[in-house]
């Protein structure tokens, strides 16, 4: 099983890892960094890098699509080799999958059109903009196409795949193995929980945060 993990310029490095971290410890899988070229791609903070270890062209049918998001997100919504690659993955593909505001781009490339989908909650509304359904739930599944919410959980996301694909057994085995059992120090990862102001801070940086203009 091959499992194909999208890179782009200044996407944000949990929302790779975190499938990385779960479905790579599928049995008989195979997980490749896929981008237009082969070589290290910078994280939306640039001091980070992951090593792509295909072209787009090199990988064509994996049976897992993932698609994380980030701050470069935006510039992708409009490039027409990446959207046509995760088209040609889609049709053949068992899964594909988003993190984040990578669901905007399965929305561009024309997938999520009547679906339901999730995606970070600064960027819910902007699914709406291509006939999505949105909903701020953590993962989503509709269809063959799975969302998953904001950044960490990708993390869930990839253990309710292996659930789906190996069985709950190796799901929770791997849940085991890396340990994750979320115990926050505060109660404010989501919009419905964290203090007004804390939400307001967020939101008046959403520009930066979805990639809309650069930070300064």
């Amino acid at each position: 099983m091959q499992i194909a993990i999208v890179l782009f310029d200044r996407f944000t490095a949990l929302d790779a890892i975190g499938p990385y971290e779960t479905l790579g410890r599928l049995p008989d899988s195979e997980v490749v960094f896929v981008a237009e070229e082969t070589g290290p791609v910078r994280t939306d903070n640039g001091r980070l890098a992951l090593v792509a270890d295909m072209r787009l062209t090199e990988a064509p049918h994996p049976d897992i699509v993932v698609v994380p998001g980030g701050p470069g997100q935006t510039p992708q919504m409009t490039n027409e080799a990446l959207l046509e690659w995760i088209r040609t993955a889609d049709a053949t593909s068992t899964w594909t999958t988003s993190v984040c505001t990578g669901s905007l781009l399965l929305a561009a490339a024309g997938l999520l059109e009547g679906r339901r989908a999730t995606s970070h909650w600064l960027a819910l509304d902007e699914l709406r903009k291509f006939g999505v359904e949105p909903t701020g739930e953590r993962v989503v599944v509709d269809g063959k196409y799975v969302t998953a919410a904001g950044v960490s959980s990708g993390i869930d996301m990839g253990l309710d795949l292996i659930g789906r694909t190996a069985g709950d057994f190796v799901a929770q085995a791997v849940q085991l193995g890396i340990e994750y059992d979320p115990q926050p120090p505060y109660d404010a990862g989501a919009p419905q929980k964290a203090p007004a102001d804390v939400v307001e801070l967020l939101r008046s940086r959403s520009r930066f945060i979805l990639g809309q203009e650069p930070t300064t």
